[in-house]
C-alpha cells in the first residue's frame, strides 16, 4: 500500500510560518507567527520588523550598545505583528505557529486574545526570566504550549519528489 503523501496541518502552519520569518531584514534573528481559527483558516501572519512604514534608515539592527541604538526599542515581534494585522479582531480559540517561543511581552498579547495554543519550533531562550514569565501567563491563562518537531525542508520535498514539477 502507498503511502499517502500530505503536510499535517501543523507541518503546513508552521511551514507557513518559517516562510513568513524569510520576510524579516533582521539580520541575526527571523521570526515568523501565523494564527489559525479553529476552523484552521490563517487569519493573522507577523515576523519581525521595524514599524510599518518607518524610515528604517533611522533605526540600527545592532544588538549590543546603548539601547536607543539597538533593535531592541524598535523591533515588533511576529507574534505582535501577527495579531496587530489579523483578519478579525476576535482571536478566541485561535492557535498562533511560531518559529520562537514567544517572550513575555508577546505572550501577554496572545493571552488577552484568548488564544487557545501556541505552537513553536526553537525555545532557545528557555531559562531566561522573560521566557519564564512567558510560561507562567501562558499556566495562568490555561494556554496549552507544544514544541514542534519539524522534518527538514529537504525531508518534506524528498517525501514529494515524484509529485513537485522542478
Amino acid at each position: 500500500m502507498s503511502e499517502l503523501l500530505y503536510l499535517s496541518w501543523d507541518e503546513y502552519f508552521m511551514g507557513i510560518a518559517i516562510f513568513t520569518s524569510l520576510r524579516s531584514k533582521d539580520p541575526n534573528s527571523k521570526v515568523g507567527a501565523v494564527i489559525v481559527n479553529p476552523e484552521n483558516h490563517i487569519v493573522g501572519t507577523g515576523y519581525n520588523g521595524f514599524v510599518a512604514g518607518a524610515d528604517e534608515s533611522l533605526f540600527s539592527w545592532a544588538r549590543e550598545g546603548e539601547w536607543l541604538a539597538t533593535k531592541y526599542p524598535y523591533v515588533v515581534h511576529a507574534e505582535a505583528n501577527a495579531i496587530l494585522n489579523s483578519t478579525t479582531s476576535d482571536l478566541r480559540g485561535c492557535r498562533i505557529y511560531t518559529t520562537l517561543f514567544p517572550c513575555n511581552e508577546c505572550a501577554k498579547k496572545i493571552a488577552q486574545k484568548k488564544m487557545a495554543e501556541v505552537i513553536y519550533l526553537s525555545d532557545k531562550y528557555r531559562g531566561e526570566d522573560f521566557h519564564q514569565a512567558s510560561e507562567l501567563i501562558f499556566k495562568a491563562c490555561g494556554i496549552q504550549t507544544r514544541k514542534l518537531h519539524m522534518p527538514s525542508l529537504h525531508e518534506i520535498l524528498k517525501k514529494f519528489e515524484n509529485y513537485i514539477p522542478l
